[in-house]
């Protein structure tokens, strides 16, 4: 009895020991059959995105691995090159087609900071505030508040009792020695008085002339006249008040020209030259431009904001303009061309935007700077000039050197024309105010 059951021990233990070996080699073969099913789907995947990425050839060229691509314009030079049913030899995945199918617009011409807007304040062109040069209460002011007054023209009177009867002591001490002086240089001529005391009369008549003129300007004071010709604002005083010379009246604007105030970038500087001309629009009057010119440019950029300050004299001969209001200011400039192409012709990969020139049937591919994005076009810094011809669609199937074939070729203009069904001029932009 104990031999059997120890022969039954060992055929279990051979068992065990046997079936370990059959559980690894097992396990083996699944990794192998994952390993396997991995390699099929990344070669798919490969193929897929050689045969529908326009950039995998470029890519595979950058990094050194051009030869496993299989749909390489080499590739599809040499199908494309081989004659129909003679049975040429195929070069590995040359699936593509002969010509690739596509459209072009011609390259135009584009202005970009060719114009300058600024806001600027208005000013008129002359402005005083008016004050009285001497004490006293008001008794009368002949104006209205935001009449039009000429120079010269009574704003307020003051009380003048006492300058008046000034004048009138100062006219009969004038004339009593008007009179002594008369008297005096007839007894001259008879020896009757020496000529001494009458130089003394004359003396005194000049005095008492100066006394006049003295009193009278004292009176003339009293009155507050403009000193400019221009539109009267609201005045500060009524009748009754008591003003001093530091009382401020009422300001008067001469608005027959408006003076706008503006800065600009320090870049700008050197356009900026008097009589440059200049458009404005008020943001209170939309819709309408006024033209004007540079009247000063500053001798100095501020430090602090990089912009120099310039004045610019717009006419108002309607009075439509008030001192005050803030404008838009454009100047023009004579600014900076760039090619310009269609929208649909900027292609991007990880090296940056590209577009595809047809040159002699072939495509090629020029690397682009954008400057600026409009509507209709994007202004491009590159080697190419007006007329050019890029590709707008059909730039899946397109690769550097391959072989195109222009649809509606007859009707494309190798030079930026008429627009047709298949080919698009872009037009040029407006402006620009800056890149």
């Amino acid at each position: 009895m104990r031999n059997c059951i120890q022969y039954e021990a060992k055929i279990v233990g051979s068992t065990a020991v046997t079936e370990r070996p059959l559980q690894k080699d097992s396990t083996t073969l699944k990794l192998w059959k994952q390993l396997l099913v991995s390699i099929v789907l990344v070669g798919a995947a490969f193929l897929a995105w050689s045969a529908f990425y326009s950039g995998a050839h470029d890519i595979l060229a950058r990094n050194g691995l051009e030869r496993l691509s299989l749909f390489g314009p080499e590739a599809e030079t040499a199908a494309s090159g081989a004659p129909s049913g003679q049975g040429a030899p195929r070069q590995g995945g040359a699936r593509g087609p002969q010509e690739a199918l596509v459209v072009v617009a011609p390259v135009g011409e584009g202005l970009v900071n060719d114009k300058l807007t600024s806001i600027g304040s208005g000013q008129a062109v002359r402005s005083v505030s008016v004050r009285t040069l001497v004490s006293g209460q008001i008794v009368e002011i002949p104006v209205r508040p935001g009449s039009r007054v000429e120079r010269g023209d009574v704003l307020i009177r003051l009380d003048a009792a006492e300058e008046e009867l000034a004048v009138e002591r100062a006219r009969l001490a004038v004339a009593d020695a008007q009179a002594r002086a008369d008297r005096l240089q007839a007894l001259v001529a008879s020896r009757a008085v020496s000529s001494v005391e009458a130089a003394q009369a004359q003396n005194a008549l000049d005095a008492a002339k100066v006394a006049l003129r003295e009193a009278e300007l004292e009176l003339s004071r009293r009155t507050v006249t403009a000193p400019i010709s221009g539109s009267l604002g609201i005045l500060a005083v009524d009748t009754g008040d008591y003003v001093t010379s530091q009382t401020e009246i009422a300001s008067i604007d001469d608005r027959s020209e408006i003076l706008v105030e503006f800065f600009v970038p320090e870049r700008f500087t050197s356009g900026m030259q008097i009589g440059k001309e200049i458009a404005a629009t008020a943001i209170s009057r939309p819709g309408e431009t006024f033209t004007g010119e540079i009247s000063a440019v500053d001798n100095r950029v501020d430090e602090a904001s990089r912009t120099l300050r310039v004045r610019a004299l717009i006419p108002n001969p309607d009075d439509l303009l008030r001192a005050g209001m803030s404008f838009e200011v454009t100047v023009a400039f004579e600014g900076e061309r760039w090619p310009a192409v269609d929208p649909l012709a900027i292609q991007w990969d990880s090296t940056g935007a590209y577009v595809w020139r047809v040159v002699d049937g072939k495509a090629e591919r020029i690397d682009v700077a954008i400057i600026q994005r409009n509507s209709d076009s994007v202004l491009v810094k590159a080697e190419m000039d007006p007329g050019d011809r890029v590709i707008t669609e059909g730039v899946q199937s397109v690769r550097p050197g391959s072989a195109v074939r222009i649809l509606g070729g007859d009707q494309q203009s190798d030079a930026a024309g008429e627009p047709t069904a298949q080919s698009t001029v872009p037009q040029k932009p407006n402006a620009g105010s800056g890149a």
